[in-house]
C-alpha cells in the first residue's frame, strides 16, 4: 500500500508535468490555466476541513480490503464503494492535502508541503513558460526528497541546450539556427562538421550592458566533437556568428527569456 501511495504521488506530478508541458507555447495553456485558477479559487472557499473519497477495493487473492484515495472532485466509480473521510487541509490545496494525508513515509514527514503546493500552483497559474518549468522542477525535486535549500537555488532547474557547429551534411550553419532558453540556462556548442568554428556575438545585437568579449569564444574549435559552453543571465536577443565562415552565412540567434 505504501508503494502504491508513492506511485500515486509521482503520477500526480507526472500529470501536472504533462498538462503544463503540452501547453508550453500553445494557446491551449490559457484554457488550462483558467481551469486551474477556477479550481484553486474553489478550493480557497473550503474551510480548513474538507472531505475526500477513498475507493474501496478487494485484493483478488487475499480478499483484503484496501482504500485508495481519489483525486479531489472525483466521483465514486459506478459499481464500486467509496469511503468518505475528513481531512484538515492546513492551508494546502485539496490535491496536495490529499497526498499528504495518505502518505505514511519518512519522506512525507519531512517534506516541505507548503512549498510543494505553492510550486504546483505556479505550474497551473503562471503565464511564463520559464516560471512554470522551474516550478515543476522544484516540485519534482521536493517529491523526490531533495532539500528545500537545494531546489530553491537559481541553478537547480537550469538546462543546457545543444547547438551543432556545422550540419550533419557538412553545410556551414549553426543547427538549430535559433534557440530559446530561460534566464540562467546554458548553451553548449559542439564542433560537428566543416570546422574550424567559433562563436562570436555581434556587439550591436546583444542586450545592453552585456560584455560581448566575455560571452564570445574567440578561439576556434578544430576537432570534431570539441565543445564550448556559456550560461546567460540577462534576457534579450543575442545574434552571433562563426568568424571563419561568416561570409558563408554561418550565423544564428539566441533568445533568453526570464
Amino acid at each position: 500500500l505504501k508503494t502504491t501511495k508513492r506511485i500515486m504521488l509521482f503520477k500526480s506530478i507526472a500529470l501536472v508535468t504533462l498538462l503544463s508541458s503540452s501547453a508550453l507555447g500553445h494557446e491551449s495553456h490559457s484554457n488550462l490555466r483558467a481551469t486551474g485558477e477556477a479550481e484553486l479559487e474553489h478550493a480557497s472557499e473550503f474551510a480548513e476541513v474538507i472531505e475526500h473519497l477513498d475507493l474501496e477495493l478487494v485484493h483478488p487473492q487475499t480478499g483484503e480490503r484496501e482504500l485508495f484515495p481519489l483525486l479531489p472532485g472525483t466521483k465514486c466509480p459506478t459499481g464500486h464503494q467509496c469511503k468518505t473521510r475528513t481531512v484538515n487541509t492546513s492551508g494546502l490545496s485539496p490535491l496536495v492535502s490529499a497526498l499528504k494525508a495518505n502518505m505514511r513515509t519518512p519522506l512525507a514527514l519531512n517534506m516541505e508541503w507548503k512549498e510543494f503546493d505553492a510550486n504546483l500552483n505556479q505550474v497551473v497559474k503562471s503565464d511564463d513558460r520559464c516560471a512554470r518549468r522551474d516550478a515543476m522542477a522544484r516540485a519534482a525535486g521536493l517529491a523526490a526528497g531533495v532539500l528545500l535549500t537545494t531546489v530553491n537555488k537559481p541553478a537547480y532547474a537550469a538546462e543546457t541546450k545543444i547547438v551543432k557547429m556545422g550540419a550533419d551534411n557538412g553545410q556551414l550553419i549553426f543547427d538549430p539556427a535559433k534557440i530559446s532558453i530561460c534566464k540562467g540556462d546554458s548553451v553548449k556548442w559542439i564542433n560537428n562538421k566543416g570546422g574550424p568554428h567559433n562563436v562570436v556575438f555581434d556587439e550591436d545585437a546583444i542586450p545592453s550592458g552585456v560584455d560581448q568579449e566575455a560571452i564570445s569564444m574567440t578561439e576556434q574549435l578544430g576537432e570534431e566533437g570539441d565543445s564550448w559552453s556559456m550560461s546567460f543571465d540577462k534576457p534579450g536577443d543575442y545574434d552571433y556568428y562563426c568568424e571563419p565562415h561568416r561570409g558563408a552565412g554561418m550565423q544564428a540567434k539566441l533568445v533568453v527569456t526570464g
